[in-house]
Formats: structure tokens, sequence, C-alpha cells
């Protein structure tokens, strides 16, 4: 929680992701540091990244999911809250992280299933 912000830039950056969950010393979730939290700190123009703290801009208030929650409700709670990303925890220890892009692409193969199925009905099975 003490790293600097640049150390987060640099995760953000090379693992292509838009978000880190920020952990205890007991591996239990604190907080979420976003590509938009570094934005807004950079916009602040107070310090250098370097000197900043990841704890002065994360957000502390995390919404959690765990393994056996709908992905509607996930994706409603993204919604409502205004949130990307979610993450997943067991006993309260990270699993995971759910994002927006995995929402996304969940409904998508919904949608495709469904669509399979709907043609398979009207037009039959596909001959094999």
């Amino acid at each position: 929680m003490n790293q600097p912000l640049l150390d987060v830039v640099h995760l953000l950056v090379n693992q292509k992701i838009g978000a880190l969950i920020v952990l205890n010393g007991k591996n239990q979730v604190v907080g979420i540091i976003s590509e938009r939290d570094i934005m807004r700190a950079c916009y602040d123009k107070s310090k250098n990244l370097e000197e900043i703290p990841i704890h002065a801009w994360m957000t502390k208030k995390v919404f959690i999911a765990s393994p056996e929650d709908n992905i509607k409700d996930v994706m409603a709670t993204m919604t409502e809250k205004r949130v990307r990303h979610i993450p997943v925890v067991v006993e309260d220890e990270l699993q995971g992280i759910v994002s927006i892009g995995d929402i996304v692409k969940s409904l998508l193969q919904d949608s495709q299933h469904e669509l399979q199925y709907l043609k398979e009905f009207m037009y039959g099975s596909a001959p094999e």
C-alpha cells in the first residue's frame, strides 16, 4: 500500500490491465487502484508518481463478489455503483477479479448460444 503509484503504472501497462487489487499483509482486499485513479493523481500535479503512495489514491470502498454470484447481479452492481472491476473473494481471500469486459464477453456468448438454439429450433438440426 505504500508502494509508489509509478509501480502501479508499470504493472498496468506491462500486464495490459485496467486495475489492480490492493491487499493487506493478510492477503485481504483493502482497495482497488485503477487507470482512473492514476489519471486523477496525475491531474493533482502536487507530486510525482514516484512520491505518491498507492493508498493515497486507491478506492477504499470495494464491492466484492463470490464465485456463486449470478453474472447478472454482478453486472447490476457494476452499473449501479459505476465500477468496472469487482474482486471475487472466498473467506476473505482474493480468488480473482471480474471486469466489465468479462461481463460483456459472457453476455455475448450467451446470446450466440441462444441464437444457435433458435436457429436449430426453427430450421432443424444441421445434417451430419
